[in-house]
């Protein structure tokens, strides 16, 4: 029993919580702003790193303290503060998405990554977001 108990432990750590990813518009398409948008995908939203796990970004708090659902008013809010609300940057600017529906627009940026990370006032928001590649790069 103790050994499926850390199993168990060790799946949530190694792979994460995807479901949630399905609680927020586009949460599979979240692309990777260190990259430039590129093909790259950051997996962990909500999340300092892109493969997820560990410390969490404004908007991973926002979304837990949204009780880790789409609420207006984490539609509504700028988590990243980049003068982009969640919605905008998700691809439901009117916040009138729902789980299991398609977003009324494609994602254009992090919600939880100040963008441009060039512009000075993103470079503090960004100080724990770590930039790695997935792939290699």
């Amino acid at each position: 029993m103790f050994r499926g108990i850390v199993y168990l432990v060790l799946l949530t750590v190694v792979f994460g919580f995807p479901g949630f990813k399905n609680n927020i518009p586009n949460g599979n398409k979240v692309p990777d702003p260190c990259y430039g948008h590129t093909n790259q995908t950051w997996w962990g939203v909500g999340h300092d790193k892109a493969s997820g796990g560990g410390t969490r970004c404004q908007f991973g708090l926002d979304f837990k303290a949204a009780g880790f659902k789409w609420t207006k008013k984490l539609c509504q809010t700028d988590s990243d503060q980049d003068g982009r609300t969640n919605g905008q940057e998700l691809g439901d600017p009117d916040c009138t998405w729902t789980k299991g529906e398609t977003p009324s627009a494609a994602t254009s940026g992090h919600p939880g990554i100040c963008e441009p990370l060039s512009d000075s006032k993103c470079v503090l928001v960004n100080k724990d977001i770590v930039c790695q590649s997935t792939s290699g790069k």
